[in-house]
């Protein structure tokens, strides 16, 4: 009797590492500068901060 289909497993082919390389190594990398440098909006967390502490003192809404 014979394996299933699935449990023949192809020699990996390093298909996503060369999709991977081949977007890394593009060079229209001005759409993902503005990405990567975009300012990060960090009010929500500071009041996330602000409650924790107003609760950690005891104080109630």
């Amino acid at each position: 009797m014979s394996k299933h289909l699935a449990d023949h497993r192809n020699a990996p082919t390093g298909g996503r590492v060369k999709a991977f390389l081949s977007i890394a190594r593009d060079r229209s990398e001005t759409m993902w500068r503005s990405v990567w440098r975009r300012p990060v909006d960090r009010s929500e967390d500071n009041q996330r901060l602000v409650q924790y502490v107003r609760i950690e003192k005891g104080h109630q809404a």
